[in-house]
């Protein structure tokens, strides 16, 4: 079952935010996800949402998830990303 990450991210320090941008992939390679959206020109349908830019990565199920999000190598960077941007972030499980 297909399970997808999904964040959205305000950037409130740039230059923090770099320093995660600079090793997320390199750290994400290492596990089975895939980035299906990086969007900064998202279209709001219904409802508010103020954020500069959603994030959607799959992985095959929540096992692979848990073993790249909770990997010591993420933990190392994850900070930046939560310094530099305000994220609200789901997991949501697929059929």
């Amino acid at each position: 079952m297909n399970t997808y990450f999904i964040v959205q991210a305000r950037m409130k320090d740039e230059a923090i935010y770099q320093k995660y941008l600079e090793q997320c992939d390199e750290v994400f390679e290492k596990y089975n996800g895939e980035y299906l959206a990086v969007d900064q020109n998202y279209d709001v349908i219904e409802g508010k949402c103020d954020y500069s830019r959603v994030i959607i990565i799959t992985f095959k199920n929540k096992e692979d998830f848990e073993k790249w999000y909770y990997s010591d190598d993420y933990q190392k960077i994850v900070k930046y990303r939560l310094e530099g941007a305000e994220c609200n972030s789901i997991l949501v499980h697929g059929k």
